[in-house]
C-alpha cells in the first residue's frame, strides 16, 4: 500500500496531463466543445420526455428530472468503463517506449469522464429547480451515490482493461452488457410500473441501478435506502480489489500483446 501511495504522488502530475488530454481529445472534432456536455444530456432528456409523455401519457411535472438522474449516472458508468477498457490498448506506443505505472491508463479515463460528468450536473441543477423539485437537506445524500459509482466504474474498468489486452472482442460484448444493464437500471421507466416479486431481484442485483435509485432519493428529498446503499458499496469495494488484483498480476504481459 505505501508503494502505491508514492507511486500515486509521483507520478500524480503525469495522470493529470493524461485527463486533461482524455477530455482534449474527445472534444477536438466539435465545435461546441465542452458546451456539449451541457447540451447532449438536455437534448436526451427532452426527446425521452417528449416520446414517454406524449405517447405513453407519463405526463409528470418531475419525469424530466427522473430521467436526468438516471441518465447521467448510467452514462458516466458505461463512457467511463468503456474508456477504460480501450485505455491500454489505446496507449500501447506509450507502454512500449515510457515506463509509467499502467493502472493510470485506465485511472485517466475513468477521471476524465468523472470530470465531465460533474459538469454535467449542472443541467440537472437548473432543470430541477425550472420543473420545482427543489433542494432539500436530504440532497447531501447525494456525495455517497456520486463516490461509490465513481469506484464501482473504476472496479469494473480495471478488470475490463486487462482482459481487452488479451481478448480485443471484449468491446462489443461489453456494448452489449451495457445495454442491458441500462434495462435493468429503470433509467426512463419507474420501478414499480414493471418489478413484480419474480423480476424484482433483477433491479436488486444490478449494482448500477442501486447507485442511481439512491441518487434520485437524494435529489426528490427523501432518504436512500440502506440496504442498496450497503450493496452497492460493497460490490462496488468488491470489484476494486479484484480489479486491482487481476491487473496487477497481468499487467507485466500486456506488453507481448500489444
Amino acid at each position: 500500500m505505501k508503494e502505491f501511495v508514492e507511486s500515486f504522488k509521483k507520478y500524480a502530475f503525469f495522470l493529470s496531463q493524461l485527463v486533461k488530454k482524455e477530455i482534449k481529445l474527445k472534444y477536438r472534432s466539435s465545435y461546441l466543445g465542452v458546451i456539449w456536455t451541457l447540451l447532449e444530456p438536455l437534448l436526451t432528456m427532452i426527446v425521452l420526455t417528449v416520446v414517454f409523455t406524449r405517447l405513453f401519457g407519463r405526463d409528470t411535472n418531475d419525469y424530466p428530472v427522473y430521467i436526468l438522474t438516471g441518465r447521467l449516472l448510467f452514462t458516466f458508468y458505461s463512457g467511463s468503463t468503456m474508456a477504460a477498457l480501450k485505455s491500454v490498448r489505446s496507449h500501447a506506443g506509450m507502454i512500449k517506449k515510457v515506463y509509467v505505472p499502467k493502472y493510470m491508463y485506465p485511472l485517466s479515463g475513468i477521471l476524465s469522464n468523472y470530470v465531465t460528468f460533474l459538469i454535467s450536473l449542472i443541467v440537472l441543477a437548473v432543470v430541477s429547480l425550472v420543473r420545482g423539485v427543489y433542494p432539500t437537506l436530504w440532497l447531501f445524500q447525494a456525495l455517497v451515490p456520486l463516490i461509490v459509482v465513481f469506484f464501482l466504474a473504476l472496479g469494473t474498468g480495471l478488470i475490463l482493461s486487462t482482459v481487452a489486452v488479451f481478448f480485443r472482442d471484449l468491446e462489443y460484448l461489453w456494448g452489449v452488457a451495457t445495454m442491458i444493464i441500462m434495462y435493468a437500471s429503470a433509467i426512463f421507466y419507474k420501478t414499480e410500473t414493471v418489478a413484480t416479486e419474480r423480476n424484482i431481484w433483477i433491479f436488486r442485483l444490478n449494482p448500477v441501478y442501486a447507485v442511481i435509485d439512491n441518487f434520485r432519493s437524494a435529489v426528490f428529498g427523501g432518504p436512500m435506502d440502506l440496504g442498496l446503499t450497503a450493496y452497492a458499496a460493497g460490490v462496488s469495494a468488491a470489484l476494486v480489489v479484484l480489479g486491482a488484483f487481476v491487473f496487477s498480476k497481468n499487467q507485466d504481459r500486456f506488453i507481448l500483446h500489444l
